[in-house]
């Protein structure tokens, strides 16, 4: 379908926009179940709730594998520059949630890797996801929920 140059009401109702909705809902929930989660230490809890932890933040927490990750490989699955994920895993270090370390397959090279906070982070957001998926399903009905999952998972493959 094709619009004229003067109807712009096509940018506020198209698919992207739905899905870029309903990811900063999804996730700004996942953030307030984490903020209440007693898992998370109450330094962490508080960033969270004052919204300094972002989604942003949570990019770490889906890619970070539990081996630990190079930077760059942190960077490319998350779909940010080098630059934009050393400065969020700086922001992790400073909260400890994640150090680095050497990489035993290369000397010049440096892991991320989870700390014992940040694995207890990792259970709070797993937990996170999980009630806000139920809320989801409850919201737009499971036959709904489903096909959306099923959808967007071939889309994204």
């Amino acid at each position: 379908m094709t619009h004229s140059p003067t109807d712009s009401g096509w940018r506020q109702a198209h698919l992207g926009h739905w899905l870029a909705l309903a990811l900063q809902r999804f996730d700004s929930r996942v953030l307030q179940l984490m903020a209440r989660n007693d898992r998370v230490p109450l330094a962490l809890s508080n960033l969270a709730a004052r919204g300094s932890l972002t989604a942003s933040h949570i990019h770490i927490t889906r890619h970070l594998t539990l081996e630990g990750s190079r930077l760059t490989e942190l960077a490319q699955r998350a779909g940010v520059s080098k630059q934009a994920m050393g400065k969020l895993v700086d922001q992790c270090e400073a909260w400890a949630l994640v150090q680095r370390e050497h990489d035993p397959q290369d000397a010049r090279a440096r892991r991320v890797i989870f700390t014992a906070t940040g694995l207890a982070w990792l259970q709070a957001f797993e937990e996170a996801v999980a009630q806000t998926e139920v809320e989801l399903r409850a919201a737009v009905g499971p036959e709904v929920a489903t096909v959306i999952a099923i959808g967007l998972e071939a889309y994204a493959a």
